[in-house]
C-alpha cells in the first residue's frame, strides 16, 4: 500500500505537465518485461476492473477485445517499446463518460496491483504511471 501514495502524487503532480514524447530508450519497456510482460499486465488490469464494483459499470458497452490491444499498444509506446499507439485519444475516448476523480483513482489501483501481481519493482510501476499521469484531465469529467 505504500506505493499508493507515490502513485496518486505522481499522478496529480503529472496532470499538470505537457505530455512527453516517448522515452528515447527502451529501459522502462524492459522493466515491465517487454511485450509480452505488458501483455500481463493489462489483462491483470482487465480482470481486475471486471472485479472492481466501484468501475466496472463503466465498461458495460466496451469492446473488450480492442481495449485489450489499446492499452497494450499504449502502454508499450509510453514504456520505448517498438509499438505505435493508433487508438484515438484519450479526450475522445472518454468523451460522455463523466468519469470522476474516484473511477480514475480506481482504474489505478487496479493498474497497480497488475504491476504487483507481475513482479514489475516499484521504480519501474512509478515511470509507467509518471508516463499516464498527464493523460488524467483528458480522462475526467468529460
Amino acid at each position: 500500500m505504500r506505493l499508493l501514495p507515490i502513485a496518486v502524487l505522481c499522478l496529480g503532480l503529472g496532470a499538470c505537465a505537457a505530455p512527453e514524447k516517448p522515452p528515447a530508450d527502451d529501459d522502462l519497456y524492459q522493466a515491465l518485461g517487454g511485450q509480452a510482460g505488458i501483455a500481463r499486465i493489462v489483462e491483470g488490469l482487465l480482470i481486475n476492473i471486471s472485479e472492481n464494483p466501484r468501475i466496472v459499470h463503466h465498461f458495460q458497452d466496451t469492446d473488450i477485445d480492442r481495449l485489450h490491444d489499446m492499452l497494450i499498444e499504449q502502454f508499450c509506446f509510453e514504456a520505448g517499446g517498438p509499438c505505435e499507439y493508433t487508438g484515438d485519444s484519450m479526450a475522445e475516448s472518454h468523451t460522455g463518460m463523466d468519469l470522476t476523480e474516484s473511477d480514475f483513482n480506481a482504474l489505478v489501483e487496479d493498474l497497480i496491483a497488475a504491476m504487483q501481481e507481475q513482479g514489475v519493482p516499484v521504480a519501474a510501476q512509478n515511470r509507467l504511471l509518471a508516463r499516464l499521469a498527464p493523460m488524467r484531465s483528458d480522462i475526467i469529467y468529460r
